[in-house]
C-alpha cells in the first residue's frame, strides 16, 4: 500500500516535471523559400517582409534558398527540400518549364506548394499569392488612355516572355492599347541581361525624338530609359512609366516625386501573405486557390501620401521586430529560470521520496528478483529450445533451397551439350539438305524452352532474395514482341489457334530489361496457350497512350478464364486456379509481376470470356535510376543461336606454326567428362588441347604453362574463382588469359569473377561461336602485349610501376641478367634459380610473354648493351666483349656481325663518319 502510495507521488512529479517542457514540445513546421535572385530592392523586400511575418508565429521555421539567377540551382534547393522533408515549399520560379517535374514531385509526395509572384506551367500546387500582371499592364495602357489628347507614341520595354509575369505583364499592356486607334506601339524592346537594350533604346530616342509613353517593365528600367533620354537630347518630354512603387530612394515613388517618372504601379511583394496562407494550410484551413494582391496607379497625385503611408508602415514594422526582440529574450530568461527551479524542485522532492521508497522495497524487491530468477530460467530453457527448434528448421530449409538451385544449374551443363550440338549439327550442309533440320530446330527450341524453365526457378529464389537488378536499354518494344511472337507461330499453326499482334506505332523506343521482358512474355504467351483450346484465338495487342506518356501491352486469349473470385490471387506465389486442371508450378504470373514492378510499371488482369493480361509500362527514363540504365552495345546475348541459318558453317582463324608442338595450346579445366570432351574435340583442330576434371588444374596449368585457360566455376577441389585467383597471382602463370564458365549469371558472381583476374565470364549454356572468337580475341591480344615487351624490353626495370605481374616478372629478369652481364658463366639454369622457378617453367613463361627462348634473350639484350658501349664509351672491342659477359672477343664479334650485319669495328666507324 505503502509502495503503491510512493509510485504515485513519483508519477505525479515526473508528469509536473515533464510539463516544464511542453511549450517547447510544440509542433514547429519547417518552410522553405526558393526564390529566383535577390539581386533587387523588391525581392529583398518581400523576403524581409516574409521573415518579419514568419518571427510573429513561433511554430514557423523559414528558411531561404537563393538562387541568383540560376534555373538550375533553383531546381537544386527544392530537391534538397523535398529529400529533407520540409512541410511546406514556397517557390518563387525562374523558369516556368524546368521547375515543373521538382515542384510536381514535391506536391505528389504530400508536401503543400505555394506560387509567389510568378507561376509554372503546371496546376500541382495548392495557391498562387501575387498581383495579376496582366491587370498590372492594363493599368499602365490605362493611364496612357487617360492622359494622352491627341495621337500619342508609345515605347515599350519588356523582359523574357518565358516567365509568367513578363508574358502576362506585356500582353495586358498590349492589348488595352490595341482598343485605341489613337495610340501607337512605335517599338517594343528586350530588355536583355548584358545590357543590349541601351543602345537599342538610345537609337530609338534618336529616331524619334517626339515619344510621348515609355513603358518599362520595372522603375529600374524606367529610370534607366530616362537617363539615356536625357543623354540624347534634355528637352525630350516624354512620360516614364514603371512598376514596382517601391517607398525607397531613388526607386518608385520617390522617382515619381522627383519627376524623373510620370507614375508607377505599386506590386505588392506578397511576402507577408504567403507566409500566412502556408500556416493556414498548415493548420488544415482552407485557403484560396489564388491570392491577388491589389495594385495602384502611382503619379504626382497620390506620391506624397502613399509615400508616407508606406513610411509608417515600416516605422510599425521595425517596431514590432523590435519588440519581438525584447520579448525573446524576456522569454528566454523565463524558461531558463523557471526550468532551473522546477528541477531543483524535482530534486528535493525525488530524493525524499526515494529514500522513504528504498526502506519499503528491500523486502518486495528480494522477493521479487527470486520470482524473476525462477520465471528467467524458464524463459531461457523455451528460448534454448525455441532457438534449436529454429536452427534446425533453417538448416533444413537452407538445405532445400541449395538443393534446388544447385540441381537447377546442374540442368545448364548437359543443355549446353544438347544446345551446341544441335547448332553445330544445324550448321552442317549435309543437315541443312536433309529434312531433319525440322527436327533438329525442334529439339534445339524445346531445350530453350527448358532452359527458360530452369531460369525462371533461379529467378524465382532471385526474387524471394531481393538479388534481382534491373539493366534497362533502350528497345523498340514491336520489333522485340514481334520476336518472341515468333517462337509460338508453330504451336499456333499446329492447334489451328488465330495468334495475330498488332500497335498503333511499331517505332516506339522504351527502355526495358531486355531479358526479364522476355521472362514476362514467356510466362503471359505460355499461360495463353496452355489454357486456350484448339481453334481459339490469341492476340498482343500494343497501345501508345501518348497523353498519358505509358504504353499498354494487352495479351488477350479465348480460353477458360478466371474465376472473379479468384482474379485478385492470380499474381501470388504457388496459387493455381480452381479450374486449372493443367500442371503448373505457380510462380511464373508472380515472377511475371515482380519483374513489372522492378521497371516501376504495372500488370492486371481481367476475365470475362478467356482471360485478359495488361502490362503497363512507363515511357521515358526518369522513372528509372542512373544505375539501372545500360547502353544498347552492352547486351550480349549468348544464347541468341538461330538454327535456321543457311550461312556456311563458322570457323576462326588461328595462325598454326608449322610444328605441331608450336601450336597454341588450350588447357581446360571441367569436370563434365562429356563437356570436356565436346570442347576437345572442337578445339583440338586449331589447337594443342590439355584437360583436368579439376582435381590437379593449378598443378597442370604450372607443369604445361598453356597459352590459354577454359576453367568451369563448380569444381570437386577448389572453385574456378579459387582456382583463378591462384593462377593469376602465380608469377609463373599470371601472363595466361583465363576465360570462366558457369551457370551462376548474377551480379554477384559476375563481380566475382572480375575480382578473381578472369579475362571472360561466360554463363551457360554459352555459344561455342562466342567461345571460339573469344579464345582468338584473347590470343590476339597477348600477342599485342608480347609485341610491347619484345620492342620495350629496355624500359622495363625494378623502379617501372606499371601494376603487372607479367612486367614486374620481366623487370626482375632484366635486373638479374644486368647484375650478371659480365659473367660469361652466368646460366640460364641460373637465371632460373634466381627466379626461383625451374628452367623449363623460366623457357616456358619467357616464351609464353616475349616470344623467344631464355637464351636468345639474354643473348640480345648483351647486344644491345654492347651497342651502348661501342657508341657511348672509349673501350676496346676487347673491353666490350669482356664486359658483357663474352670469353672470347672473336667470339664476341662473330655473334654482333650475325645479329646486325656490320662487325663491332664497322658499326664504331659508321658512327664517327
Amino acid at each position: 500500500m505503502k509502495q503503491n502510495y510512493l509510485i504515485y507521488c513519483l508519477g505525479f512529479l515526473f508528469l509536473t516535471l515533464s510539463t516544464s517542457c511542453e511549450n517547447e514540445g510544440e509542433k514547429v513546421y519547417k518552410i522553405g523559400f526558393s526564390n529566383c535572385f535577390d539581386r533587387d530592392i523588391w525581392r529583398q523586400s518581400m523576403v524581409n517582409s516574409m521573415k518579419v511575418e514568419a518571427s510573429l508565429n513561433p511554430e514557423i521555421d523559414l528558411v531561404v534558398f537563393e538562387s541568383n539567377i540560376d534555373s538550375f540551382l533553383q531546381v537544386s534547393n527544392v530537391e534538397l527540400m523535398i529529400e529533407e522533408e520540409y512541410d511546406l515549399i514556397i517557390i518563387s520560379p525562374l523558369d516556368a518549364d524546368l521547375i515543373v517535374p521538382s515542384l510536381e514531385k514535391a506536391y505528389n509526395k504530400g508536401i503543400p506548394v505555394i506560387l509567389i509572384d510568378r507561376k509554372a506551367n503546371t496546376n500541382l500546387y495548392n495557391s498562387f499569392v501575387g498581383a495579376d500582371n496582366y491587370q498590372v499592364g492594363e493599368l499602365a495602357a490605362k493611364y496612357i488612355l487617360s492622359t494622352s489628347k491627341d495621337e500619342s507614341y508609345v515605347v515599350e520595354l519588356y523582359v523574357n516572355q518565358n516567365t509568367s509575369v513578363g508574358y502576362e505583364r506585356s500582353k495586358g499592356f498590349n492589348k488595352t492599347l490595341n482598343t485605341s486607334p489613337d495610340v501607337n506601339i512605335v517599338k517594343r524592346i528586350l530588355a536583355a541581361e548584358q545590357d543590349n537594350h541601351r543602345e537599342e533604346i538610345r537609337k530609338t530616342f534618336e529616331e524619334n525624338p517626339k515619344i510621348d509613353f515609355f513603358f518599362a517593365f520595372n522603375d529600374a528600367l524606367a529610370l534607366e530609359a530616362y537617363e539615356i533620354s536625357q543623354q540624347v537630347d534634355k528637352s525630350i518630354k516624354t512620360k516614364f512609366i514603371g512598376v514596382d512603387g517601391l517607398n525607397f530612394i531613388g526607386r518608385g515613388i520617390d522617382l515619381v516625386k522627383q519627376k524623373k517618372l510620370a507614375a508607377s504601379i505599386l506590386y505588392p511583394t506578397g511576402g507577408q501573405e504567403s507566409i500566412r496562407a502556408a500556416y493556414q494550410i498548415l493548420k488544415g484551413a482552407p485557403v484560396s486557390r489564388e491570392i491577388k494582391l491589389n495594385t495602384i496607379i502611382i503619379d504626382s497625385l497620390n506620391a506624397n501620401i502613399i509615400g508616407n503611408q508606406l513610411s509608417k508602415i515600416a516605422d510599425h514594422v521595425r517596431d514590432i521586430e523590435d519588440q519581438q526582440s525584447k520579448l525573446q529574450g524576456l522569454e528566454d530568461t523565463y524558461i531558463s529560470q523557471r526550468n532551473t527551479l522546477r528541477i531543483l524542485i524535482g530534486f528535493l522532492i525525488s530524493t525524499a521520496l526515494l529514500a522513504v521508497y528504498s526502506v519499503f522495497s528491500s523486502k518486495s524487491l528480494r522477493k521479487r528478483k527470486r520470482e524473476l530468477e525462477i520465471q528467467n530460467k524458464k524463459i531461457k530453457d523455451q528460448s534454448s529450445q525455441i532457438e534449436k527448434i529454429a536452427n534446425e528448421v533453417k538448416l533444413s530449409n537452407e538445405a532445400k533451397v541449395n538443393f534446388f538451385t544447385g540441381l537447377s544449374h546442374e540442368f545448364k551443363t548437359p543443355l549446353t551439350l544438347i544446345l551446341t550440338s544441335t547448332q553445330s549439327l544445324s550448321e552442317k550442309k549435309a543437315i541443312k539438305d536433309n529434312k531433319l533440320l525440322d527436327e533438329l530446330s525442334l529439339i534445339y527450341k524445346n531445350s530453350k524452352r527448358l532452359l527458360r524453365l530452369i531460369n525462371q526457378l533461379l529467378d524465382f529464389r532471385k526474387i524471394e532474395d531481393k538479388k534481382f537488378v534491373l539493366k534497362a536499354s533502350k528497345t523498340n518494344l514491336f520489333k522485340f514482341t514481334k520476336g518472341l511472337f515468333k517462337d509460338f507461330e508453330r504451336e499456333a499453326l499446329r492447334r489451328n489457334i488465330k495468334f495475330e499482334l498488332s500497335s498503333n506505332n511499331e517505332d516506339l523506343d522504351v527502355f526495358i530489361d531486355r531479358n526479364l521482358m522476355d521472362i514476362v512474355y514467356f510466362n503471359l504467351l505460355s499461360n495463353a496457350f496452355k489454357f486456350t483450346p484448339n481453334n481459339g484465338a490469341i492476340t498482343i495487342d500494343i497501345v501508345d497512350h501518348i497523353k498519358e506518356d505509358i504504353v499498354r501491352i494487352h495479351v488477350v486469349d479465348s480460353g477458360i478464364g478466371i474465376p472473379s473470385d479468384e482474379i485478385e490471387n492470380v499474381f501470388k506465389v504457388f496459387f493455381q486456379g480452381s479450374n486449372n486442371n493443367k500442371n503448373s508450378s505457380g510462380i511464373g504470373l508472380h515472377l511475371t509481376k515482380e519483374i513489372i514492378e522492378l521497371h516501376r510499371g504495372q500488370i492486371e488482369v481481367r476475365s470475362k470470356r478467356g482471360a485478359e493480361f495488361i502490362v503497363t509500362i512507363k515511357k521515358g527514363i526518369t522513372h528509372l535510376d542512373e544505375d539501372e540504365l545500360i547502353d544498347e552495345t552492352d547486351l550480349v546475348d549468348v544464347e541468341s543461336f538461330f538454327i535456321e541459318s543457311d550461312n556456311e558453317e563458322e570457323t576462326f582463324e588461328v595462325n598454326h606454326p608449322l610444328n605441331d608442338e608450336d601450336y597454341y595450346s588450350v588447357l581446360i579445366i571441367e569436370d563434365n567428362p562429356d563437356l570436356i570432351k565436346y570442347l576437345a574435340g572442337k578445339l583440338s583442330k586449331d589447337y594443342t588441347v590439355h584437360t583436368s576434371d579439376g582435381t590437379k588444374g593449378i598443378e597442370l596449368a604450372i607443369e604445361l604453362i598453356p597459352d590459354i585457360i577454359i576453367c568451369d566455376v563448380n569444381l570437386p577441389d577448389k572453385s574456378g574463382f579459387e582456382i583463378c585467383e591462384i593462377l593469376k597471382g602465380d608469377l609463373r602463370t599470371s601472363h595466361i588469359p583465363t576465360i570462366i564458365l558457369t551457370a551462376l549469371d548474377n551480379k554477384d558472381s559476375y563481380i566475382k569473377g572480375l575480382e578473381s583476374g578472369a579475362d571472360l565470364y561466360l554463363t551457360k549454356p554459352f555459344s561455342l561461336s562466342v567461345l571460339a572468337q573469344s579464345i582468338k580475341t584473347l590470343i590476339y591480344n597477348r600477342e599485342k602485349l608480347r609485341y610491347y615487351f619484345v620492342n620495350n624490353v629496355h624500359n622495363i626495370s625494378d623502379s617501372s610501376n606499371f601494376g603487372s605481374l607479367d612486367q614486374e616478372f620481366i623487370a626482375e629478369v632484366n635486373k638479374l641478367i644486368e647484375t650478371n652481364l659480365d659473367n660469361s658463366e652466368f646460366s640460364v639454369e641460373e637465371l632460373a634459380s634466381l627466379m626461383n622457378i625451374s628452367r623449363i617453367q623460366l623457357y616456358r613463361k619467357i616464351k609464353a610473354i616475349m616470344g623467344i627462348n631464355v637464351s636468345d634473350y639474354v643473348q640480345n639484350i648483351r647486344m644491345e648493351k654492347a651497342k651502348n658501349l661501342l657508341s657511348q664509351t672509349k673501350l676496346t672491342i676487347a673491353e666490350v666483349a669482356y664486359a658483357i659477359g663474352f670469353s672470347s672477343p672473336n667470339y664476341f664479334s662473330t655473334s654482333f656481325k650475325a645479329k646486325y650485319n656490320k662487325s663491332p669495328k664497322s658499326f664504331r666507324a659508321d658512327l664517327n663518319t
